[in-house]
């Protein structure tokens, strides 16, 4: 081979080395550290959480106690929940297509930004565990959107707004409980 043609292949393989480099950062970053599995023990948090009437918006009943994240899965609804049970903060988000197992989770990774399983660039993502091969999480996407999913697509991102997804980043750090109600 020539020495041209070897300094030629020798620059390919360095690109292709840095792509594979790049492209593998960039999934470690978006993966979670270790996948949390929901407590498969039975409790209260796994039946049907009685609805407060004249409250809809009362963090639900049988969600544990102590600070936490909760996540209805029937309302769409996420709150942030101090130390004295009160809700610091509650929302309405949109669901990605696969849902977790109602149960109890903690948070395995949170990224600044990164791109999401719909191929949006996404923001504040708060990972809690893994169903069925996609991490699910809550996150923003960065232009602000909160689309419904495409059905026939496989995504685990639960969308909120940026301001909302701010207030999830600095309330559930590295390890905080997560309960997710039916």
């Amino acid at each position: 081979m020539s020495r041209s043609s070897s300094g030629f292949v020798a620059g390919l393989t360095a690109a292709a080395l840095a792509a594979v480099g790049f492209l593998a950062f960039q999934a470690s970053a978006s993966a979670p550290d270790h996948p949390a599995k929901a407590d498969k023990s039975p409790s209260a948090s796994a039946s049907r959480a009685p609805k407060d009437k004249k409250n809809p918006a009362a963090v639900p009943a049988q969600s544990g106690t102590g600070e936490r994240v909760v996540y209805s899965l029937e309302d769409d609804r996420v709150w942030l929940v101090e130390a004295s049970g009160k809700a610091k903060q509650t929302f309405k988000v949109t669901p990605g297509t696969v849902d977790p197992a109602p149960g109890t989770y903690a948070v395995t990774s949170r990224t600044g930004r990164v791109t999401g399983t719909d191929g949006v660039p996404i923001e504040n993502v708060v990972v809690f565990t893994l169903t069925d091969g996609v991490a699910i999480g809550f996150s923003a996407a960065v232009d602000g959107s909160t689309p419904t999913p495409d059905p026939s697509k496989k995504t685990g991102g639960i969308r909120q707004s940026r301001e909302q997804a701010k207030a999830m980043w600095e309330f559930a750090l590295r390890d905080k409980k997560v309960v997710v109600v039916p």
